[in-house]
């Protein structure tokens, strides 16, 4: 991206997040997700470091909340309520670590980490006179929040007065923490709303946002919040964070008793691992876990950037939504000719799974979504669902963007598309099965050998629009794959791996693989052995294997052994198709290559010798007794015609025998065969 093009993706996305985050902080209602807002803030984080001379005081990076409610008191913090960037990958946290060391100029080993869970929640302050509750405030926009003194005190878990016992205090002490609902109260004051007719929240995090900015407190009571502690502002001489949270406790705070103190990245990852799996488990809803350096000093010598300490960020759990940019739209014909839109997405993860590929389903959804190609999208997947593009985000538009429109004719075949109820179809019925017959030629053992990937699973792409035809199975994505009913993560991942080794094929299986008229696996060796193709390092570039066959003529292709008037035709005319041609123009693009093994002929015995096996051969398979005609410079057919050599004639011999005896064909026994290779 160049700079002119961040600068104006940026503007757009800095209108698009105040929109949301005001509707959200100030207005108490959410337009999109926390994790659609996440996204896009990410997004503009990321332009930002890439092009930080774009960067300006406004930036909604560099802010915290929204502007305070008039109707509250306004209160001003004396230490700034801060927010943290936001991390959703190893390599988000590595990064992090790699700047705080670039800032501070050297390496940072032997550090430990504190980890919190970061509850999805209202962020607040508490100020303490000798020990008591004076003042309660919301973060606002970080430097002014709100005066919710009286609704706090409804709030059993913020003490109204401190155990100072052990701890002798300044006379101004402010805490921070958390104010939140937990998961039961939340099915209960939603239960009681259906009950009364009227509106059902969207979470627990706006309820007990809209509970605490209650002008009446006896409404906030009746929310039953709960709260934790997690930070002292005041100098009480705390060395490292840890220590905060044990004061806290003492002092009869209630603390999160899952937060821990770590000693190295990994184990970072692991407890954010762990929780993700088990976020279940407790009784409150939580997005993800916050991970600070535990060394105070070390907190305070990295400073802040923008609204947000260096020194924490919010490692966040992967998001059920997500946006990304649409960047094309195909259509799929399925098994029964059904036309499917799918979407080409930039890579995105959803979930916890990268996506590239969602089904648009029909022509219809595409109209009612209001999509364009070049759009950004918030793409969603609740629980183990097919992830579907749920909004597009007009505002973010560059003037680039394309309208879809449904083809006259079908991708395959070129028949004409017809409408039926809703959705489009090839008018060709057989259309589907074709396509679904020739990527399981495609796939077989004698073509590219793609184990796993059976009838009923070309089947399930087809149908889900994953795949149109053999080239996009090299497209394939593992979370374009797991999320898919019957596979899971272990399945995918083996079956992407198998296809990526399998993108390296020799030549007479790429032949055979193509699936035209007439080609069976012998004649595909016979064509790879007897055209002469420009190899460079044993390797064949698909579209030096297209001029090849361009080249040649129906009357040069009938000078090779075994092939034909009606084989040369086949070949030629299979060539002559703008939809093969672009089929294997597709397969260079996907990183599809053809290999040419030196050749390894100990001799030339039986260079011009074409042979034909038949029976079954007792002392060898009959893969093995073609390898051996091979290595000694022969051909083999799969039928007997004038030009054939000699037949090889096992037990159980068919009617190629009988021909051969016929034509005056030499036949060989299994033994004068052997002795004739030797």
């Amino acid at each position: 991206m160049t700079k002119s093009e961040a600068q104006k993706r940026i503007a757009k996305l800095r209108l698009e997040i105040d929109k949301y985050r005001y509707s959200y902080h100030v207005l108490d209602k959410s337009l999109v997700s926390d994790a659609v807002l996440d996204s896009l803030k990410k997004e503009l984080f990321d332009l930002e470091q890439e092009f930080p001379e774009l960067v300006t005081p406004d930036s909604p990076t560099h802010r915290v909340g929204g502007s305070p409610l008039k109707s509250f008191r306004k209160v001003r913090h004396e230490v700034a309520m801060l927010s943290f960037n936001d991390a959703f990958s190893r390599e988000d946290i590595n990064d992090w670590i790699e700047r705080l060391e670039n800032y501070l100029k050297r390496k940072l080993t032997n550090i430990d980490f504190y980890c919190e869970l970061k509850i999805d929640g209202l962020a607040i302050e508490l100020v303490y006179a000798n020990g008591f509750l004076v003042e309660a405030s919301t973060r606002g926009d970080g430097l002014v929040g709100e005066d919710v003194t009286q609704n706090i005190r409804t709030i059993e878990a913020v003490p109204l007065k401190l155990q100072t016992t052990h701890y002798k205090l300044p006379t101004r002490f402010v805490v921070r923490g958390e104010v939140f609902l937990s998961k039961k109260e939340f099915e209960r004051i939603n239960k009681e709303q259906k009950k009364k007719g009227e509106k059902i929240y969207a979470n627990p995090r706006n309820i007990a946002a809209g509970s605490i900015r209650q002008l009446d407190p006896q409404i906030t009571a009746s929310r039953r919040l709960d709260s934790f502690a997690y930070d002292i502002v005041t100098d009480v001489r705390q060395k490292i964070h840890s220590e905060e949270h044990e004061i806290l406790h003492k002092l009869g705070f209630k603390t999160n008793p899952h937060n821990k103190l770590v000693h190295s990245l990994e184990e970072v990852f692991k407890f954010r691992d762990y929780w993700e799996k088990h976020r279940e488990k407790i009784p409150y809803e939580i997005d993800g876990i916050v991970v600070q350096i535990n060394d105070n000093k070390l907190f305070e010598e990295l400073s802040v950037v923008g609204k947000a300490p260096r020194a924490a960020v919010a490692y966040k759990f992967a998001a059920k939504e997500a946006t990304t940019i649409v960047k094309n739209i195909k259509v799929q014909v399925g098994r029964t000719g059904a036309i499917t839109p799918v979407a080409e997405l930039q890579p995105v993860s959803v979930g916890g799974i990268t996506i590239s590929h969602a089904t648009l389903h029909n022509y219809d959804e595409i109209k009612r979504l209001g999509l364009k190609i070049g759009d950004t999208v918030v793409v969603s997947r609740a629980g183990d669902v097919i992830p579907k593009i749920t909004m597009v985000l007009p505002k973010l538009r560059s003037g680039k963007e394309r309208e879809f429109k449904m083809p006259g004719s079908c991708p395959v075949d070129g028949s004409k598309i017809v409408q039926d109820g809703v959705f489009h179809r090839c008018s060709n019925r057989a259309c589907g099965a074709r396509v679904m017959e020739s990527i399981r030629h495609f796939v077989s053992r004698k073509a590219f050998d793609i184990r796993g990937l059976g009838d009923k699973i070309i089947n399930r792409f087809l149908d889900e629009g994953l795949i149109g035809d053999a080239a996009d199975i090299f497209t394939l994505e593992e979370g374009d794959i797991e999320i898919l009913e019957r596979f899971g993560e272990k399945s995918a991942q083996n079956l992407v791996r198998e296809i990526k080794q399998k993108k390296e094929v020799d030549l007479p299986r790429f032949i055979y693989a193509l699936g035209i008229l007439h080609i069976g696996e012998e004649t595909a060796a016979l064509l790879a052995r007897n055209l002469k193709f420009k190899i460079s390092n044993l390797k064949l570039k698909i579209s030096d294997f297209v001029e090849k066959f361009n080249q040649e003529s129906i009357e040069e292709l009938q000078r090779i052994q075994d092939v034909g008037p009606k084989v040369a035709e086949s070949i030629h005319s299979w060539f002559k198709d703008p939809h093969n041609i672009a089929l294997l123009k597709k397969l260079e693009r996907v990183g599809v290559t053809i290999t040419v093994p030196k050749a390894a002929a100990k001799s030339q015995k039986l260079a011009g010798k074409t042979f034909v096996l038949t029976g079954t051969l007792e002392s060898m398979a009959r893969d093995e007794a073609k390898e051996k005609i091979r290595a000694q410079g022969g051909d083999v057919s799969e039928s007997v015609s004038k030009k054939t050599s000699y037949i090889v004639v096992g037990t159980d011999p068919g009617s190629k025998a009988d021909k051969a005896e016929k034509l005056g064909v030499k036949i060989l026994s299994e033994k004068e065969f052997i002795d004739l290779l030797s």
